[in-house]
């Protein structure tokens, strides 16, 4: 659409159609438009930008009624948006046995123990948020929880979601003895006897978590609203949801969204991805459409497919092209799971893209990012070069030879920069089982941006935090923000610049999103803007993580203002 041709997108200063809602003065803005990177003013009319430009341009468009905010010098940016996370499950997490702000066993044990003493008549102890650097092997035990929890079921998803803790009562619960069967997509975890130590890997959370009562509509709902409210506060103004469905150990969120939309409170912008069942195949493809259009309404669009095609490369269950080392640097028989035969997945994202769905791809390791790529290039060349917008997200082990491949096939490569940095996990679980070789092709972010493709951002919260800024600035230092200056830089070759690292989180997530009239201030487009509390633009790439959000609005209306906003 030529923007310059709708009603509201008029010239700079004219006050044609009446005065502006909202103006913002004395930028600087950042507008994430090539044509025009920096101006100082913006007004917006109704939910739309109406102008672009500088003081005195804009100055003619402010009315008796027009809001005026003086930026002072704070920079103004269109809204993040987070193009792979899950605020449902992130939401309900922090109101049950929430670990995530440790990172100790000791510290595990207190929370745990005052989470279950304060819940006396809870049934189920649930949460999660532990780090596996915290224990041997990231293998906690079932032991350790039953010192602190005898008498009732616990289950806890560590901080990736890709792995569950149980205690005895809980494996008793559901039946799991030595002679209990690996499931076929995930991995029970055994002590020397055969029994099961607590840890599950993978699918075969879903042997325990299958049997937590699912949480109600009310709270699930609860649960979305307080995660909008962090979110806002981030300045996050839409993300894709990366899981509608019931997959293994996650109840279906699709209710909660659609509570909040029929009761006018979801104030984001949201792509939903329907969950693909990994057990089924094509058969549930008709399901998809019929959900897609029961669900696509308002603020809320089902228009994108998941397809998790592996695990994690920390429990090796991540695909990978050649297999693990083990403990002593020797090839082992293990190269990670393929969840879906990479045959049936080329047939299943070819009928997907025919019938007009974005497919988003979960592909960590090499060969599930590769065995992704296959299967776009499939369906590119069988229904042509199709605005589906496919895009792979997490990368962390990429093969040198598919970089190139994301620009050719039109596949958005989905970073999640908060983890490109060289934590303890990276030394006693990651690197030594890749190698040194395949560790090189971490986070490839500097090769993919430099070979063309489009990069979008996201944070996977729960999994890690939802704070943009702190992912901008680990893009740009491939350091975390805590990490002192003497840290090591991970991969420093693969690190990118700020105004790059900014425009994957804003107008690379737009368009992963599908939702061109956001991602950039431009006239005519949504008026999706932040407020920050300086130009990070300005100071050393070292304090990005500095900066805060002042102000958050979604098409012209603040859902979020810091108190000393």
């Amino acid at each position: 659409m030529d923007l310059s041709t709708t009603p509201d997108a008029r010239t700079p200063g004219s006050a044609e159609g009446g005065p502006a809602d909202l103006v913002f003065l004395a930028g600087p803005v950042h507008t994430v438009d090539s044509a025009r990177t920096r101006a100082s003013a913006v007004a917006v009319r109704g939910d739309r930008i109406l102008a672009v430009g500088h003081e005195e341009e804009v100055r003619a468009l402010i009315g008796p009624a027009t809001e005026v905010v003086d930026l002072h010098g704070k920079l103004l940016i269109p809204g993040f948006q987070d193009a792979h996370v899950h605020p449902v499950g992130g939401g309900r997490e922090l109101a049950l046995c929430d670990l995530s702000a440790a990172v100790t066993a000791e510290a595990y044990r207190e929370l745990i123990s005052a989470y279950a003493a304060a819940h006396p008549q809870t049934p189920w102890i649930t949460g999660g948020g532990w780090s596996m650097e915290a224990f041997p092997g990231g293998m906690p035990t079932r032991e350790f929880l039953d010192a602190l929890v005898p008498d009732r079921p616990v289950f806890l998803v560590n901080r990736d979601h890709h792995g569950g803790w149980a205690n005895s009562c809980a494996l008793e619960r559901a039946g799991l003895t030595e002679s209990t069967p690996d499931p076929s997509d995930g991995r029970i975890e055994r002590d020397a006897d055969g029994r099961p130590t607590g840890m599950l890997q993978e699918g075969a959370m879903q042997l325990v978590a299958g049997l937590i009562p699912d949480p109600t509509v009310a709270e699930q709902t609860e649960g979305l609203l307080r995660a909008q409210r962090l979110l806002h506060g981030y300045g996050v103004t839409a993300w894709q949801d990366a899981m509608l469905g019931y997959a293994p150990g996650m109840p279906d969120v699709t209710p909660a969204y659609v509570a909040a939309r029929r009761d006018g409170k979801l104030t984001a912008r949201v792509t939903g991805a329907l969950w693909w069942d990994r057990a089924r195949g094509e058969e549930q493809i008709p399901q998809l459409i019929a959900r897609r259009a029961e669900l696509t309404e308002g603020r809320l669009r089902a228009t994108s497919v998941k397809i998790m095609q592996d695990g994690i490369a920390e429990n090796h269950t991540a695909a990978m092209l050649t297999p693990y080392l083990t403990a002593c640097g020797c090839a082992s028989d293990n190269s990670g799971i393929s969840f879906i035969d990479p045959e049936a997945l080329r047939s299943y994202v070819t009928q997907l893209d025919a019938e007009g769905f974005q497919v988003h791809f979960h592909a960590l390791g090499d060969r599930a990012v590769r065995e992704a790529l296959d299967a776009v290039e499939a369906a590119r060349r069988t229904n042509g070069m199709r605005d589906t917008r496919p895009h792979l997200a997490h990368l962390q082990v990429v093969h040198p030879e598919d970089v190139p491949r994301f620009r050719r096939l039109g596949a958005t490569a989905n970073i999640q920069a908060l983890w490109a940095a060289h934590e303890p996990q990276m030394d006693e679980l990651t690197i030594p089982f890749l190698g040194p070789r395949r560790a090189a092709w971490q986070y490839p972010f500097g090769d993919l941006l430099r070979s063309g493709a489009t990069l979008a951002a996201g944070s996977d919260w729960p999994v890690s935090s939802p704070d943009p800024i702190a992912a901008l600035h680990v893009a740009v230092n491939r350091r975390a923000p805590e990490d002192p200056p003497s840290a090591p830089v991970f991969l420093p070759e693969q690190r990118i610049d700020l105004g790059a690292a900014l425009a994957a989180y804003t107008a690379g997530s737009a368009y992963a999103n599908h939702l061109d009239e956001t991602g950039t201030i431009q006239p005519g487009k949504l008026a999706d803007l932040v407020v920050l509390d300086r130009d990070p633009f300005d100071g050393p790439d070292e304090e990005i993580a500095a900066t805060r959000v002042l102000q958050t609005f979604v098409g012209g209306q603040r859902v979020y203002a810091a108190d000393d906003a």
